[in-house]
């Protein structure tokens, strides 16, 4: 199990090789890649801030939920912060189970977490200045059915 949380690109195809090598005994590996979104061409940037000790931790404890919930060989988060331009990558996870089905539960488990408790703080740039983004409805309902 691996928390990255950096400032830097990620190479999506090598971090998804790199994943799937190590992930003995598994006979499913789920990813997904969240993409900052353009807002049809008026974000001029997103900003993420985050307290790095706090956020790593708040990860690992969603990444341990998890594996108690589902039967996982590895998981992998990794999560940027900073200034990302739209279309940027923004985070990764993956998971590996010895079946399809916890493989993908647990990565939707994941994203889910990610979106509505990770403790990321986002900013939009755009035309008519910054807006911190709010907590959004769906995101809590597809949190609460878990």
């Amino acid at each position: 199990m691996r928390v990255s949380v950096q400032s830097a690109p990620f190479d999506l195809g090598a971090e998804s090789v790199a994943f799937a090598a190590g992930a003995a005994g598994a006979g499913a590996v789920v990813t997904f890649t969240g993409i900052v979104r353009d807002n049809g061409g008026t974000l001029a940037a997103m900003e993420i801030e985050h307290y790095p000790g706090m956020t790593d931790r708040a990860i690992a404890a969603m990444m341990d939920q998890a594996r108690a919930r589902w039967s996982l060989t590895d998981a992998l988060v990794i999560h940027r912060y900073g200034r990302l331009a739209g279309g940027e990558m923004i985070m990764m996870v993956a998971t590996a189970s010895p079946h399809r089905a916890d493989a993908f539960a647990a990565a939707e488990f994941l994203m889910d977490y990610l979106k509505s408790r990770a403790p990321f703080w986002k900013k939009e740039l755009g035309p008519d200045g910054a807006v911190w983004v709010a907590a959004k409805d769906e995101d809590e309902a597809a949190l609460r059915r878990w």
